[in-house]
Protein backbone atom coordinates (compact mmCIF):
# COMPACT_ATOMS: atom_id res chain seq x y z
CA UNK A 1 0.00 0.00 0.00
CA UNK A 2 1.40 3.42 -0.96
CA UNK A 3 2.11 5.71 1.94
CA UNK A 4 -0.51 8.39 2.58
CA UNK A 5 0.52 11.86 1.59
CA UNK A 6 0.80 14.17 4.56
CA UNK A 7 -1.05 17.40 4.13
CA UNK A 8 0.66 20.64 4.98
CA UNK A 9 -1.82 21.28 7.79
CA UNK A 10 -1.15 17.82 9.27
CA UNK A 11 2.59 18.41 9.01
CA UNK A 12 2.26 21.72 10.86
CA UNK A 13 0.19 20.13 13.63
CA UNK A 14 2.58 17.22 14.11
CA UNK A 15 5.84 19.12 13.86
CA UNK A 16 4.85 22.30 15.65
CA UNK A 17 6.42 25.08 13.57
CA UNK A 18 6.97 25.18 9.77
CA UNK A 19 10.07 23.29 8.72
CA UNK A 20 9.72 20.68 11.44
CA UNK A 21 10.98 23.02 14.20
CA UNK A 22 9.48 22.51 17.62
CA UNK A 23 8.10 25.56 19.49
CA UNK A 24 10.46 26.88 22.16
CA UNK A 25 9.73 25.79 25.71
CA UNK A 26 9.32 28.49 28.31
CA UNK A 27 12.06 28.20 30.87
CA UNK A 28 11.20 28.35 34.55
CA UNK A 29 12.26 31.50 36.35
CA UNK A 30 15.45 31.43 38.34
CA UNK A 31 15.49 32.48 41.97
CA UNK A 32 17.21 35.75 41.06
CA UNK A 33 14.66 36.54 38.35
CA UNK A 34 11.82 35.94 40.78
CA UNK A 35 13.47 38.15 43.38
CA UNK A 36 13.98 40.94 40.83
CA UNK A 37 10.35 40.80 39.76
CA UNK A 38 9.19 40.93 43.38
CA UNK A 39 11.36 44.00 43.99
CA UNK A 40 9.89 45.71 40.92
CA UNK A 41 6.31 44.87 41.92
CA UNK A 42 6.85 46.14 45.46
CA UNK A 43 8.28 49.41 44.10
CA UNK A 44 5.45 49.70 41.58
CA UNK A 45 2.87 49.23 44.31
CA UNK A 46 4.36 52.16 46.19
CA UNK A 47 4.45 54.38 43.10
CA UNK A 48 1.03 53.45 41.70
CA UNK A 49 -0.70 53.81 45.07
CA UNK A 50 0.61 57.38 45.37
CA UNK A 51 0.52 58.65 41.77
CA UNK A 52 -2.05 56.41 40.11
CA UNK A 53 -1.47 54.68 36.79
CA UNK A 54 -1.25 57.80 34.63
CA UNK A 55 0.94 59.73 37.04
CA UNK A 56 3.38 56.85 37.60
CA UNK A 57 6.38 56.41 35.32
CA UNK A 58 8.83 53.61 34.63
CA UNK A 59 11.63 55.95 35.81
CA UNK A 60 9.91 56.42 39.19
CA UNK A 61 9.42 52.68 39.63
CA UNK A 62 13.03 51.96 38.67
CA UNK A 63 14.28 54.56 41.15
CA UNK A 64 12.22 53.13 44.03
CA UNK A 65 13.31 49.60 43.03
CA UNK A 66 16.96 50.70 43.06
CA UNK A 67 17.71 49.50 39.54
CA UNK A 68 18.31 51.00 36.12
CA UNK A 69 15.43 51.59 33.72
CA UNK A 70 16.87 49.14 31.10
CA UNK A 71 17.17 46.48 33.79
CA UNK A 72 13.56 46.97 34.83
CA UNK A 73 12.36 46.85 31.22
CA UNK A 74 14.08 43.49 30.81
CA UNK A 75 11.57 42.02 33.27
CA UNK A 76 8.54 44.17 32.40
CA UNK A 77 8.67 45.79 28.93
CA UNK A 78 5.63 48.00 29.60
CA UNK A 79 4.14 49.86 32.54
CA UNK A 80 0.81 48.23 31.72
CA UNK A 81 2.26 44.77 32.37
CA UNK A 82 3.43 45.74 35.86
CA UNK A 83 0.10 47.34 36.66
CA UNK A 84 -1.97 44.40 35.43
CA UNK A 85 0.18 41.92 37.40
CA UNK A 86 -0.35 43.96 40.57
CA UNK A 87 -4.09 44.32 40.07
CA UNK A 88 -4.50 40.63 39.21
CA UNK A 89 -2.66 39.56 42.37
CA UNK A 90 -4.52 42.13 44.44
CA UNK A 91 -7.93 41.05 43.18
CA UNK A 92 -7.18 37.45 44.10
CA UNK A 93 -6.15 38.53 47.62
CA UNK A 94 -9.09 40.92 47.95
CA UNK A 95 -11.61 38.21 47.13
CA UNK A 96 -10.18 35.55 49.45
CA UNK A 97 -12.38 36.49 52.45
CA UNK A 98 -15.52 36.32 50.31
CA UNK A 99 -14.51 32.94 48.89
CA UNK A 100 -14.25 31.58 52.43
CA UNK A 101 -17.85 32.42 53.29
CA UNK A 102 -19.32 28.96 54.03
CA UNK A 103 -22.90 28.29 52.97
CA UNK A 104 -23.12 25.55 55.63
CA UNK A 105 -21.98 27.86 58.42
CA UNK A 106 -24.05 30.09 60.68
CA UNK A 107 -25.02 33.17 58.61
CA UNK A 108 -24.25 35.67 61.37
CA UNK A 109 -20.89 34.09 62.15
CA UNK A 110 -19.97 34.00 58.45
CA UNK A 111 -20.91 37.63 57.79
CA UNK A 112 -19.28 38.80 61.02
CA UNK A 113 -16.06 37.00 60.02
CA UNK A 114 -16.22 38.57 56.56
CA UNK A 115 -16.52 42.07 58.04
CA UNK A 116 -13.59 41.42 60.38
CA UNK A 117 -11.36 40.10 57.61
CA UNK A 118 -12.17 43.03 55.32
CA UNK A 119 -11.23 45.45 58.09
CA UNK A 120 -7.99 43.57 58.71
CA UNK A 121 -7.16 43.95 55.03
CA UNK A 122 -7.90 47.68 55.22
CA UNK A 123 -5.48 47.87 58.14
CA UNK A 124 -2.74 45.68 56.68
CA UNK A 125 -2.93 46.56 52.96
CA UNK A 126 -3.72 50.29 52.62
CA UNK A 127 -1.56 50.75 49.50
CA UNK A 128 -3.25 47.84 47.76
CA UNK A 129 -6.64 49.30 48.65
CA UNK A 130 -5.73 52.70 47.16
CA UNK A 131 -4.37 51.02 44.03
CA UNK A 132 -7.60 49.09 43.56
CA UNK A 133 -9.76 52.18 44.24
CA UNK A 134 -7.78 54.23 41.71
CA UNK A 135 -8.25 51.53 39.08
CA UNK A 136 -12.02 51.45 39.68
CA UNK A 137 -12.24 55.26 39.49
CA UNK A 138 -10.49 55.11 36.13
CA UNK A 139 -13.06 52.67 34.77
CA UNK A 140 -11.06 49.49 35.44
CA UNK A 141 -9.80 49.63 31.85
CA UNK A 142 -6.90 47.26 32.51
CA UNK A 143 -8.86 44.65 34.48
CA UNK A 144 -12.44 44.94 33.24
CA UNK A 145 -12.36 41.29 32.13
CA UNK A 146 -11.48 40.20 35.67
CA UNK A 147 -14.26 42.35 37.11
CA UNK A 148 -16.90 41.18 34.66
CA UNK A 149 -15.99 37.50 34.92
CA UNK A 150 -14.05 36.48 38.05
CA UNK A 151 -15.48 39.05 40.44
CA UNK A 152 -19.02 38.82 39.11
CA UNK A 153 -19.08 35.02 39.24
CA UNK A 154 -17.94 34.99 42.86
CA UNK A 155 -20.41 37.67 43.94
CA UNK A 156 -23.22 35.86 42.11
CA UNK A 157 -22.32 32.67 43.99
CA UNK A 158 -22.26 34.32 47.43
CA UNK A 159 -25.42 36.32 46.69
CA UNK A 160 -27.19 33.00 46.08
CA UNK A 161 -25.87 31.74 49.42
CA UNK A 162 -27.20 34.81 51.22
CA UNK A 163 -30.51 34.57 49.39
CA UNK A 164 -30.85 30.95 50.54
CA UNK A 165 -30.24 32.03 54.14
CA UNK A 166 -32.98 34.62 53.73
CA UNK A 167 -35.36 32.08 52.20
CA UNK A 168 -34.73 29.84 55.21
CA UNK A 169 -35.62 32.68 57.57
CA UNK A 170 -32.08 32.88 58.96
CA UNK A 171 -31.53 36.45 57.76
CA UNK A 172 -33.87 39.39 57.26
CA UNK A 173 -34.78 39.88 53.62
CA UNK A 174 -32.66 42.40 51.78
CA UNK A 175 -30.79 42.68 48.50
CA UNK A 176 -27.70 40.43 48.87
CA UNK A 177 -25.76 42.32 46.22
CA UNK A 178 -26.20 45.66 47.94
CA UNK A 179 -25.39 44.02 51.26
CA UNK A 180 -22.02 42.95 49.82
CA UNK A 181 -21.48 46.42 48.31
CA UNK A 182 -22.22 48.00 51.69
CA UNK A 183 -19.68 45.81 53.46
CA UNK A 184 -17.09 46.73 50.82
CA UNK A 185 -17.84 50.44 51.15
CA UNK A 186 -17.78 50.62 54.94
CA UNK A 187 -14.70 48.48 55.49
CA UNK A 188 -12.57 49.89 52.67
CA UNK A 189 -13.27 53.42 53.90
CA UNK A 190 -10.84 52.77 56.75
CA UNK A 191 -8.02 52.19 54.24
CA UNK A 192 -8.78 54.77 51.55
CA UNK A 193 -9.69 57.57 53.99
CA UNK A 194 -7.41 56.63 56.86
CA UNK A 195 -5.99 60.15 57.17
CA UNK A 196 -9.50 61.56 57.54
CA UNK A 197 -10.53 58.86 60.03
CA UNK A 198 -7.49 59.45 62.25
CA UNK A 199 -7.83 63.24 62.08
CA UNK A 200 -11.49 63.20 63.08
CA UNK A 201 -11.04 60.62 65.86
CA UNK A 202 -8.22 62.64 67.39
CA UNK A 203 -5.07 61.51 69.17
CA UNK A 204 -6.96 59.69 71.96
CA UNK A 205 -8.77 57.33 69.57
CA UNK A 206 -6.76 57.20 66.31
CA UNK A 207 -4.40 54.35 67.25
CA UNK A 208 -4.63 50.71 66.17
CA UNK A 209 -7.67 50.32 68.38
CA UNK A 210 -9.72 52.27 65.85
CA UNK A 211 -10.06 49.10 63.76
CA UNK A 212 -11.47 47.15 66.71
CA UNK A 213 -13.90 49.99 67.38
CA UNK A 214 -14.90 49.96 63.72
CA UNK A 215 -15.39 46.19 63.74
CA UNK A 216 -17.68 46.33 66.79
CA UNK A 217 -19.73 49.14 65.27
CA UNK A 218 -20.08 47.52 61.84
CA UNK A 219 -20.97 44.16 63.34
CA UNK A 220 -23.71 45.81 65.40
CA UNK A 221 -24.93 47.77 62.38
CA UNK A 222 -25.12 44.84 59.99
CA UNK A 223 -26.19 42.19 62.49
CA UNK A 224 -29.05 44.34 63.74
CA UNK A 225 -30.24 45.02 60.20
CA UNK A 226 -29.99 41.35 59.23
CA UNK A 227 -31.76 39.91 62.26
CA UNK A 228 -35.15 38.46 61.24
CA UNK A 229 -38.05 40.13 62.98
CA UNK A 230 -39.33 36.67 63.81
CA UNK A 231 -36.92 33.80 64.39
CA UNK A 232 -37.63 30.50 62.60
CA UNK A 233 -39.95 28.26 64.66
CA UNK A 234 -41.12 31.07 66.93
CA UNK A 235 -44.86 31.63 66.77
CA UNK A 236 -46.46 34.90 67.61
CA UNK A 237 -49.39 34.97 70.01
Amino acid sequence: MAPRKVKAADQKRSDGLPGGRMPPRSRPQTRIQKEKQDIILEAALEVFSVHGFRGATIDQIAEVAGMSKPNLLYYFPKKEEIHRRLISTLLDTWLAPLREMDEDGDPFAEIRSYIRRKLEMARDFPRESRLFANEMLRGAEHVIDMIEIDLKNLVDEKARVMQAWMDQGKLARTDPYHLIFSIWATTQHYADFDVQVRAVLGKDRNGEGRFDDAARYLEQLFMHGLTPRQRPGVKTA
